[in-house]
């Protein structure tokens, strides 16, 4: 039985080249780089090439991106480590309803240190309100985070518009932007849209897991979570991951590269997809926002976990919701926020594609839940 991966949100196949480059880092040029011999000097080589190539795809200054873990870290730095420079002279941080946990999880710790925090409502498209934005803005604001890409609707938020009414209000707010499901997939342009922190994973653009970067505008004040060795200037100690920033750099420049007929194919997936099932399928409901490679579907009758894995056992994988909060009790902030009634955001599963996907594939998913959803909804009711 062949394997059908969409659960391309959670975590990609990485790039045959990303290997290559990650075993040759591995096998070869295993230096430190901070180390003053040759061997140091070709790791350093790997690590500031990466820098380039992902200040190139953001037309930024290299001097801006910092190697992280991963987003979780690229998150927690952006926000808590604002938060901490910031805090004798504003403590209001503003955020959507329906972030990521490593954001919201993050605010939550800050509430507790003695930081407010709003969280603004958004529309049932999963868009933010911006009226709602603008009457939360205040004097003592430090920070706005509010995330590109949703990870489960794929909802794409006006990242510009955003931008433009923060600094409007206030040059000094820092603006935050959560790109983790956006890299790679949208042209992104930081400067442009007064973005002052970009966080990015390197595991959703087909490159290594445990590997990221954060964007930090020149001149912003932003305080270590990490202590030790002073690397990449003080802001991230740490001996680099040198494989995992060959690697990340490597499926950077892939990504890139003939960008828009990547993602044109991506998306002939996901429209095909939901094309069938919306005219195949009776009592559906399509979530699913712009972003190329993430739809979200409501199979009210059967409750989303027992679909995917009914769905799994015919070699099909995808997700009920986020990966980092799928395998948890709680209800989704997303499906709720967009105003999903239990009977929906109980039965919702995430379909995200990627370059190794094919329409044919998409036709043997659709055909696969034509066949199991007469009987689970039968059983259900029983």
């Amino acid at each position: 039985m062949r394997e059908i991966y969409f659960d391309n949100g959670a975590t990609t196949r990485v790039f045959p080249e990303v290997r290559e480059i990650m075993t040759e880092v591995m096998d070869v040029e295993y230096g430190n780089p901070s180390s003053m011999h040759r061997k140091g000097f070709h790791a350093e080589q790997y690590v500031s090439q990466s820098r380039e190539i992902i200040a190139r795809s953001l037309k930024v200054d290299p001097k801006e991106i910092y190697f992280t873990s991963g987003g979780t870290e690229s998150n927690n730095l952006a926000l808590i480590g604002t938060a901490l420079a910031g805090r004798r002279t504003r403590r209001h941080i503003i955020t959507s309803r329906i972030e990521h946990a490593s954001v919201y999880n993050p605010l939550g710790f800050l509430e507790e240190e003695g930081f407010e925090v709003t969280y603004l409502p958004v529309d049932d498209k999963g868009i933010l309100d911006l009226d709602e934005l603008k009457k939360a803005l205040r004097k003592d604001t430090l920070l706005v985070s509010v995330m590109c890409v949703n990870n489960e609707i794929g909802a794409i938020e006006p990242i510009e518009e955003i931008g433009k009414i923060v600094k409007s209000f206030d040059p000094a707010i820092l603006f935050h932007t959560d790109c983790i499901q956006a890299y790679g997939k949208l042209n992104l342009y930081p400067r442009k849209w007064k973005v002052d922190l970009l966080s990015v994973s390197g595991h959703k653009i087909h490159g290594p897991k445990g590997i990221g970067f954060l964007y930090v505008k020149n001149g912003i004040r932003i305080k270590p979570i990490l202590w030790g060795g002073n690397q990449q200037k003080g802001m991230r100690s740490g001996t680099e991951n040198v494989p995992g920033i060959a690697g990340l750099g490597k499926a950077c420049q892939l990504i890139y590269e003939n960008h828009e007929e990547k993602m044109k194919s991506i998306r002939e997936v996901k429209d095909h997809f939901l094309s069938r099932v919306l005219s195949e399928i009776d009592n559906v409901k399509d979530n699913s926002g712009q972003a190329p490679h993430i739809a979200s579907v409501s199979f009210p009758g059967v409750r989303s976990e027992v679909l995917l894995h009914a769905l799994e056992d015919k070699g099909i994988y995808v997700s009920a919701g986020s990966a980092c909060s799928s395998n948890k009790p709680e209800v989704s902030g997303t499906l709720k926020g967009i105003g999903l009634t239990k009977e929906y955001y109980e039965s919702t599963l995430r379909f995200s594609f990627s370059l190794y996907n094919t329409v044919e594939e998409a036709d043997e998913c659709v055909d696969a839940l034509k066949d199991l959803l007469p009987v689970l909804r039968r059983f259900t009711r029983r």
